[in-house]
């Protein structure tokens, strides 16, 4: 395993708590956010409305965090409202181009490895739309693209996080039996291919390899069985077993009372995750709110329904581990 450069690991220590856990926020939505917002309100949201959004959440949610995940395109102002805890900030535009099959990844323009570092960055962020039964020459795109940006990282000694999110090659729909089926292979081999040293990746962040409304026996099951509760805990051990590298759940906009219970089946599970980049899960119900009561009712909401909802996530991360022994400290 290779030693941890200095601007590496002070990078990661920047983004972690005492006891070496990542336990952060994320709010580098941007197109979702803003289509979100407008629906709730009935009419357009303006960057204006972005940029105060992010500032209230990071503002917030960042006294109960390690760290806060935002974008360089609205969440600059609220980085400077992060109560001295860690940045991480994306480098890729958000979603994809629909019209090419592949769901292909593409940087943010006027962006590069050097400038999200100038304007604070401990941490560089990239999510990669990622199957392994993509076809293999569109799977060669997204692995050259991912090499040069940990190489661009490495270069900056900058600490890499990849996100990866699995999606239906075929095109089925990813809220399916069918693909809640796929899914740990999906995950465990995403897992295993951007864990290669090649990569250059630090802290993968993953989707859990199973979809918590087909697990039997949960609380979040919705009747439709894709695993019994023993071979859901197994999926989990199989995807951690698939790397070396630390690695974190996203919450990929499931509710906070799902989120909770899939920590505690991490936990059950034994798997040694290195904690979360947690978002939708904290902050999400309070759209509505931001959208027609406003900016004041949005920071009310937060200090109390939010609090309690990354103090649940938080109350969770006592079943990680720290990320220390995965890189030798």
């Amino acid at each position: 395993m290779p030693k941890l450069t200095p601007g590496k690991l002070a990078g990661l220590n920047a983004v972690s708590n005492a006891n070496g856990v990542i336990a952060a926020a994320a709010m580098d939505q941007r197109g979702s956010l803003q289509k979100s917002l407008a629906k709730e309100r009935g009419a357009a949201a303006d960057a204006h409305d972005l940029e105060e959004f992010k500032t209230l959440v990071t503002s917030v949610l960042t006294k109960h965090a390690s760290a806060i995940l935002l974008d360089p395109e609205y969440g600059l102002p609220a980085s400077k409202h992060r109560n001295g805890k860690g940045l991480l900030l994306a480098y890729e535009k958000t979603g994809y181009d629909a019209a090419t099959p592949g769901r292909l990844p593409d940087l943010l323009d006027v962006w590069s490895v050097r400038r999200l570092k100038e304007a604070g960055a401990d941490c560089i962020k990239i999510l990669l739309y990622y199957s392994p039964y993509e076809k293999t020459h569109i799977n060669d795109l997204k692995q050259a693209w991912i090499e040069r940006i940990g190489d661009e990282c490495m270069y900056h000694d900058i600490p890499f996080f990849l996100e990866f999110v699995g999606y239906d090659a075929e095109g089925s729909d990813e809220k399916s039996l069918a693909y809640a089926l796929k899914k740990p292979e999906i995950v465990s081999g995403s897992m295993a291919e951007f864990g290669k040293e090649r990569y250059n990746v630090d802290v993968l962040k993953v989707e859990v390899p199973i979809e918590m409304s087909y697990v039997e026996g949960t609380r979040s099951f919705k009747g439709e069985k894709a695993y019994t509760r023993a071979e859901a805990l197994q999926h989990f051990r199989d995807a951690e077993s698939m790397t070396h590298k630390p690695f974190i759940y996203l919450s990929a906009g499931v509710s906070n009372p799902v989120f909770i219970e899939t920590l505690e089946l991490a936990g059950e599970s034994g798997t040694k995750f290195n904690g979360v980049l947690c978002g939708r899960a904290t902050w999400k119900d309070g759209i509505p709110i931001f959208a027609k009561q406003g900016p004041k009712a949005f920071e009310d909401w937060l200090n109390t329904t939010g609090v309690e909802n990354i103090t649940n996530v938080n109350n969770a991360l006592k079943a990680a581990t720290s990320w220390h022994s995965k890189v030798g400290l």
